[in-house]
């Protein structure tokens, strides 16, 4: 307790540098889920693609991002083992920030897309486990959140693999796909726009104030899906059946249909990625927070600050801005041939996987569900649209991260313990 009162600011102020540098970390690396596949089907520019995350990201983040982050700051460890020394949680949580955002710094300039989710959870699970005991980890939970890691992907690709199917069977292999595609993508825009909303009305906006009966929900999210159905309409017009070239690609008709749709659904994944990912930064600072703000009580019912998520929100953006291309590029051309057709059906996927897993409170890897709905639309073209090798080093590079966070947070906890005892 004396710890606490006696260095509190110093651990606050450190919460707060230490959660905006992983935040950083996760617009640097982890936002190539959003929008890697909207640069990879040249959609969206680079430029573009970074101005549309960093409105939506910010918007899914300080929205719906206060669902998730309840797990990841009270619910991997065992807040009574930690009643009688906060300051240990403390340097726990300071040392995860620290050791997830150093990895993801270094990926990032590799230009590698690895799980943020894998190097915060690895991070807490390592100093909880090695620092203080085996019993402090609330393993239960561990199992739960690791399985999210096992079926996220999988849902994905089956979501992705029906979609993709879907648009095949509706416009791509039909007698006009150009007609069709300007009759049934309206309708992919109003699915889009029904399922982003209705989450985030049901989970997304209670630590804001804002709690809406299943019934409002509903009104309110077909009211969305039919706004961005309206104004995607109105961008199809002016496309005509005529190939255009986008960079160093040439469109159809068809394709240049469901890039409008496109653009839409990266908003979506922008916002899904904002909502689920922010919680990997934010959690332990609030975790730090609480502790501080309370004089030392270790609780494990806390409220979400509204300036912590707006923290987190903005050290996304920054990340983003400043190195978030490497990762897109690596996403957006290397895992298999994009479309827009194609890039639509994956980035739905993942999108509709992380917003649903964000409302059920599971920090789930957007980073799997993307690549697990990419490889979905891979298979329904064929095995041979996949490149295996990329998806293997993708592999290699998840199964690296986990042990790679638990043992630098390893580190930086005892580092934290000699400096302030």
């Amino acid at each position: 307790m004396e710890i606490i009162l006696e260095y509190g600011l110093v651990f606050l102020i450190s919460a707060c540098v230490f959660g905006f540098f992983m935040a950083w970390g996760i617009g640097a690396n982890d936002v190539a889920n959003a929008m890697g596949t909207s640069v990879g089907t040249r959609a969206l520019t680079l430029g573009q693609a970074i101005l549309v995350a960093c409105v939506f990201e910010f918007a899914g983040a300080y929205l719906a991002g206060g669902e998730v982050t309840s797990t990841i700051r009270k619910g991997i460890i065992d807040p009574t083992i930690l009643s009688g020394s906060p300051n240990l949680l403390v340097y726990g949580m300071l040392s995860s920030l620290l050791a997830a955002g150093t990895w993801l710094l270094f990926a990032s300039f590799k230009g590698w897309p690895v799980s943020t989710t894998h190097s915060i959870v690895g991070a807490i699970v390592g100093f909880a486990a090695v620092g203080i005991s085996f019993d402090a980890v609330i393993w239960s939970e561990v199992t739960t959140i690791v399985a999210s890691w096992l079926t996220s992907p999988f849902l994905a690709g089956v979501i992705a693999f029906l979609l993709f199917k879907s648009v095949q069977i509706l416009i791509l292999n039909t007698n006009n796909p150009f007609a069709n595609a300007k009759k049934y993508v309206p309708v992919y825009m109003f699915l889009v726009g029904f399922v982003i909303a209705m989450v985030t009305f049901i989970k997304g906006l209670k630590h804001i104030g804002l709690d809406f009966s299943l019934q409002e929900s509903l009104g309110y999210s077909f009211a969305v899906g039919v706004a961005i159905t309206l104004l995607g309409t109105a961008f199809l017009r002016s496309v005509e059946n005529v190939s255009k070239q986008r960079g160093d690609t040439e469109l159809d008709g068809v394709e240049r249909v469901f890039a409008v749709l496109m653009v839409i659904t990266a908003c979506a994944m922008a916002f899904a990625h904002g909502s689920n990912d922010v919680a990997n930064a934010v959690g332990p600072i609030a975790a730090v927070a609480n502790v501080v703000l309370s004089g030392g009580e270790v609780t494990a019912e806390s409220m979400m600050p509204w300036w912590i998520l707006a923290l987190g929100g903005s050290g996304i953006v920054a990340g983003l801005i400043m190195l978030g291309y490497r990762v897109i590029e690596t996403v957006g051309k290397n895992i298999t041939e994009l479309t827009p057709s194609r890039g639509f059906a994956a980035t739905l996927a993942a999108s509709i996987t992380v917003v649903f897993c964000s409302g059920a409170g599971l920090p789930i890897s957007t980073t799997h569900a993307l690549v697990g709905a990419v490889l979905g639309v891979g298979l329904a073209r064929g095995i041979s649209a996949i490149n295996a090798g990329v998806v293997g080093r993708i592999l290699i590079s998840w199964l690296v991260t986990l042990p790679v966070g638990a043992g630098l947070s390893v580190i930086f906890f005892f580092v934290f313990k000699g400096i302030f005892g």
